[in-house]
């Protein structure tokens, strides 16, 4: 199964160390670092979750032509995955998340970044790469991955998402904000509760299953999306095709961090979509393998193994 990736990648560093003492110089703890680590993070952790789960995922995205975006490109290849979807950009920084995290805790994070949308150019280029990819071999599914950096632009959007409807392709869509309302006539569209109450500003309080379930389905008929699937953290996640629609709870788990969970959850249902599984099964595997992945701290993909185990343990 092979699956294009199209969106915001970036580099997620973590700083592990303690806290010792407190800063003289303002009231802010001093962390002596002990370990610095970094890994691929966003569109780029939801390809190495696709390819943890035995498909193949290809990336496009982005870059800046610095040595964070070189580094990037060396930890894809690292990994055994492709570089040819990679667009390097001397106008533009490679996303850099920096996590401190002492004693298991998140103390601060520091981003570096461009977020004004990519240029037409650049576009352009990007947009050609992947419609040639789409035509020279079987795409099984397209996951859009939005973290607002600018790579998904409205037009790179309607052109891909126009070849995907002519040819049959399901498309998943983890939106943000600035392109909330963009997404039409896509098959899986997959906010957490946060995003759709801030994209929509719709008034939906927290655990109000019933309200959620009247303005999603309008939400989803106004984009004419085939599924809608929100992430309630705790409570679980939501699912409707506009027909049948069900709330499932959250298998309860030891939260030791929440980053990256949504990139398992779109990673796992857009496999699903692709192997048109019933919305029951994706909701439930996809709601299994985000909270297995909250169980670690930083991000970090789920592989095959892991998730299969699990579905054997809660009985699915």
């Amino acid at each position: 199964m092979r699956v294009l990736v199209i969106g915001d990648a970036m580099i997620d560093m973590y700083l592990w160390g303690k806290v010792e003492r407190i800063s003289p110089e303002a009231p802010i703890p001093i962390v002596s670092v002990t370990k610095h680590e970094s890994r691929l993070g966003g569109a780029a952790n939801v390809v190495l979750n696709i390819q943890a789960l035995g498909a193949t995922p290809i990336l496009f995205s982005v870059i800046g032509n610095d040595e964070n975006g070189r580094k990037f490109r060396r930890f894809l290849e690292k990994r055994n995955l492709s570089c040819e979807g990679i667009f390097s950009d001397p106008k533009r920084k490679t996303t850099v998340k920096s996590r401190i995290i002492s004693n298991g805790q998140h103390v601060a994070r520091v981003d570096e970044e461009t977020t004004a949308y990519i240029g037409q150019e650049m576009e352009n280029e990007l947009i050609s790469a992947i419609k040639e990819t789409i035509n020279k071999s079987k795409t099984d599914a397209i996951a859009f991955v939005d973290y607002d950096k600018g790579v998904i632009t409205p037009n790179l959007f309607r052109s891909v998402n126009k070849m995907a409807l002519k040819k049959g392709i399901p498309t998943a869509v983890d939106p943000k904000k600035r392109n909330f309302g963009l997404y039409k006539d896509v098959t899986l569209f997959k906010p957490n509760f946060g995003e759709f109450v801030g994209g929509t500003g719709l008034a939906v309080k927290k655990g109000d299953i019933r309200t959620l379930k009247e303005v999603a389905n309008t939400f989803k008929r106004k984009l004419n999306f085939k599924f809608i699937f929100i992430t309630l953290s705790e409570l679980g996640v939501f699912i409707s095709n506009g027909v049948n629609e069900q709330h499932y709870p959250a298998v309860i788990r030891d939260i030791a961090d929440v980053s990256g969970a949504g990139d398992t959850v779109v990673s796992v249902a857009s496999l699903a979509a692709a192997a048109d599984l019933s919305p029951k099964i994706m909701a439930m595997m996809s709601n299994l393998a985000g909270g297995l992945v909250c169980e670690k701290v930083g991000v970090v993909p789920i592989n095959k193994e892991q998730l299969m185990n699990e579905m054997q343990t809660q009985k699915i």
